[in-house]
């Protein structure tokens, strides 16, 4: 009889498990309250394997796994996990664990899949981890997102591919699976060229050079950057990517999982390179148009004439709150430089100050365009969307804002502010449990002192 160690906060979990282990006499389950006990526990016993659950209080279900493992217990370990948490999943893969389990809502009817867990982890802790188990987890991984995700083999082979994907871009898992040679890419961009998940270990430069833009890298080695697509009826959509590498237990690279969005709507008027801009589109739809000077031996001269009239904007509308005033200014300097993005930016605060949102989100659009990985940029244009979207009950304009504030979080992991306004936009659409999520995570990085705050270059001239 197989004899499992299992740990778990929920008092009611344990006794249910346990009553059916005994009745089934295919395992004898000993259990525990806490990590911490297990660890005690495991100083005078071993077990044939160990379920642990991912989410308890002081340590958690990845930092017990670590713990063992640093300390050399080879012992199968199953982490327990609720829906949502895809994330577990994947560090319990790459610290080690041999499976991971979601919880369902009646445990013994779950008795019988944890039965059959056990005895295969048991057995491949004999024999070794075999290919096919491991992308039967690697599987289960992207099944259990809820966002569109497919994953790779080291071979560059489509492994998984999820229901969220196939209504994303049209393709039916099992049309792609197996196919290598970049097919994944297609589905995106009309042919067949490196993705995000293809550029996991090449340079930044690299990734921008194949056009990528607000290229970000988070912790454990995940990539986040937004480029442009072609979609399989030939328009174009702007498409927002998030890419990680997966490792076995012994550190070896095993595959690539990525996960997509399509963010056009927020990027409607974003062009991924600055072309010059003519002198019909120059005034980005406002009354007035910039007209651009011709650019001669004074270039120096001049583009220190428009931070001149940038600065001066700044202590209009900063200052004395003249924001008609100060859009005059920035006017003035982006008839220098039109390449001038805090020019832009500020202009939008200002426009948005007099009620003129359509402008005012065009000149956020602008200053993202020309610096997209600025956090106060992309703060500042979220800010706009989520306004036009509450003042006209419009939620294509929230999403749009929920997706900027995401870039925001990206870079920025601990700016309570953004994820503030990712609760607000959430409540705004009748959300509330997703609201209450990211209004959670602002009050404990607020509680933390933790906050990243964003940097605003206007207050350098005050």
């Amino acid at each position: 009889m197989l004899s499992v160690l299992l740990i778990d906060d929920e008092s009611s979990l344990l006794e249910i498990i346990k009553l059916v282990s005994e009745q089934s006499k295919e395992m004898t389950v000993h259990t525990v309250l806490s990590a911490q006990e297990g660890l005690n526990v495991l100083k005078g016993k071993t077990f044939d394997a160990i379920i642990v659950d991912y989410h308890m209080p002081d340590i958690d279900g990845i930092e017990f796994l670590k713990i063992l493992r640093s300390k050399g217990n080879a012992t199968p370990i199953i982490i327990f996990t609720a829906v949502g948490h895809e994330q577990a999943a994947i560090d319990a893969l790459n610290n080690g664990a041999n499976f991971f389990l979601k919880k369902g809502e009646s445990p013994r009817m779950q008795f019988r899949e944890l039965v059959a867990i056990v005895k295969q982890a048991v057995e491949q802790n004999y024999i070794g981890r075999s290919l096919g188990t491991t992308q039967r987890i690697i599987s289960d991984i992207i099944n259990f997102s809820s966002d569109p995700s497919f994953a790779i083999d080291c071979d560059g082979k489509v492994m998984a591919w999820n229901n969220s994907m196939e209504k994303l871009t049209g393709v039916p898992a099992s049309f792609i699976m197996g196919k290598g040679e970049l097919a994944h890419a297609e589905p995106f961009f009309g042919v067949r060229k490196k993705m995000l998940v293809d550029l996991l270990f090449e340079p930044d430069d690299e990734i921008k050079r194949l056009e990528y833009m607000l290229v970000s890298r988070v912790a454990k080695g995940m990539v986040v950057a937004v480029t442009r697509g072609q979609k399989k009826n030939g328009s174009g959509w702007t498409i927002w990517a998030k890419a990680k590498p997966i490792y076995d237990g012994r550190g070896e690279f095993i595959a690539a999982i990525s996960s997509v969005r399509d963010v056009t709507a927020t990027f409607e008027d974003i062009t991924i390179h600055s072309a010059p801009v003519d002198e019909s589109e120059q005034s980005c739809g406002d009354e007035n148009p910039v007209i651009l000077p011709p650019v001669d031996g004074s270039l120096k001269k001049m583009l220190g004439r428009a931070l001149t009239h940038y600065k001066e904007g700044v202590h209009l509308y900063l200052k004395e709150g003249k924001y008609t005033a100060a859009v005059e200014a920035f006017d003035q300097a982006l008839a220098i430089d039109e390449k001038l993005p805090y020019a832009w930016n500020d202009r939008g605060i200002c426009y948005r100050e007099t009620g003129d949102y359509t402008s005012a989100l065009k000149s956020h659009l602008r200053a993202v365009d020309l610096v997209p990985d600025n956090t106060e940029f992309l703060f500042n244009l979220g800010e706009t969307l989520e306004l036009i979207g509450v003042l006209n009950m419009d939620n294509k304009y929230l999403d749009s804002a929920i997706q900027t504030f995401r870039m925001v979080v990206n870079i920025l992991p601990n700016n309570m502010e953004a994820w503030k306004h990712l609760g607000i936009c959430h409540k705004e659409m009748g959300r509330d449990d997703e609201s209450k999520f990211y209004f959670d995570r602002a009050l404990e990085i607020k509680h933390s002192m933790k906050d990243t705050p964003i940097l605003h270059r206007s207050d350098e001239f005050l």
